[in-house]
This record gives structure tokens, sequence and C-alpha cells, in this order.
């Protein structure tokens, strides 16, 4: 059975679809939902059954760690270990299509962390995202709605098509951005640019 498709406002989303989305987060299933970028395939990150879920639905490596949406700079902080520069930062370039790559704290799974022990966290703009951060409470794990091997999906019915059977929900704000997150690390105090897209991040280099 394919998941069912709200219709969300893109800039000033329902409250009652969000609590429906969030209470469905709470329950451990995955939804689709609108970033700053691609639309994001995600769940509770510190459910781990959901976690598992979503990588087998996606067919990714548990190698490749998936990056984690949190809803504002002072959530960072409990999850990655900012000094005062990646502070600095991430308080002028978010929120934004950016991830910023730091060190993890002991409150992020293990399967989320790479080898280095580092992590991915957003802190996002688009107001669909920024509410089920929210009210959710606990951060929001962000993969690409990109079945293996194809091109990522931008269009909610595509995603439903493709993933509905996995998921409880898709939010449908319409199409998505043509490009990914720019991807930043700030570990060692350094800026470096592991992926360009959407976000310029020019003012800090």
């Amino acid at each position: 059975m394919s998941a069912p498709v709200f219709q969300i406002h893109p800039v000033n989303p329902q409250p009652r679809i969000i609590a429906k989305a969030v209470e469905a987060l709470r329950r451990g299933g995955l939804i689709s939902y609108p970033t700053d970028s691609y639309y994001g395939l995600g769940c509770d990150l510190l459910n781990k059954k959901a976690v598992d879920r979503l990588y087998l639905i996606k067919g990714s490596s548990r190698q490749k760690p998936m990056s984690f949406l949190v809803p504002d700079l002072s959530d960072v902080t409990r999850y990655a270990k900012v000094s005062n520069f990646a502070y600095r930062i991430i308080r002028h370039l978010a929120p934004g299509p950016f991830t910023f790559v730091l060190e993890s704290t002991k409150l992020v799974p293990d399967i989320m962390q790479t080898k280095q022990k580092t992590v991915g966290l957003r802190i996002p703009e688009n107001p669909v995202a920024r509410l089920l951060c929210a009210g959710l409470g606990n951060p929001i794990v962000s993969t690409s709605a990109q079945p293996q091997g194809g091109e990522v999906l931008r269009d909610p019915e595509e995603i439903r098509d493709i993933f509905g059977h996995g998921l409880e929900m898709v939010l449908d704000a319409g199409l998505s951005e043509n490009q990914p997150s720019t991807i930043l690390s700030l570990v060692g105090d350094e800026v470096q640019v592991l992926r360009q897209g959407r976000g310029d991040a020019s003012s800090v280099l």
C-alpha cells in the first residue's frame, strides 16, 4: 500500500498536517518532506528501528552516514562539538541550504557517524522542515529522495510511486529545488567545501 500524499503550503504550512507528520515520526514512521534543497526521506534520529528501515528502503550503505536536521543553533551543540570558530560560521550561514560537518557528541547514534566520528547537521530555513523538527523535539534524519542508481526525485508524486511502500506519508509542497545542499566541513577550525550546492559560502571562505 502506497503512502498518502498531503498537499502542504510551502510558506505557511497547515498546523494539522504538521501535527499529523510529527505524530507519524513519533510512532517510528518514515516520511518524505521538503527541505531547502531536495525532498528528504526522514525519520526520528533517535529511533533505531526507523533509521534501519530508512537505510533499507533507500538502499544506502551503512558506511555512508546520513545527515540530520535540527531546528536551531542551540540544538547543534547537543549533537556536535562546536568551537567558537564553527559557531560563528554556522550563525552566519544558517538557517539555509548548508550541511555542516563537525565532530559528534555521544548523543549521536553510531550509525550516523563516520569512522572519524563526524556528523553532518543542517538547520533548515524551509518552514515545513523547521516546524517538523520543532514539533518532534528530536533531530530528523535527512537523505535525498533518490532511488539506488537513479536521479534525485523532485516530484512528490514520483516519490510516492518509488518509495511510498515504505513511507507513512508524503508532504507535497510542489517541485523541489534542483540543487543539493552545500556541504561544509568545519573540523579543525577550517572551512572546507566538500560539495558545492545551492548554498553560497563565499562570504566565509
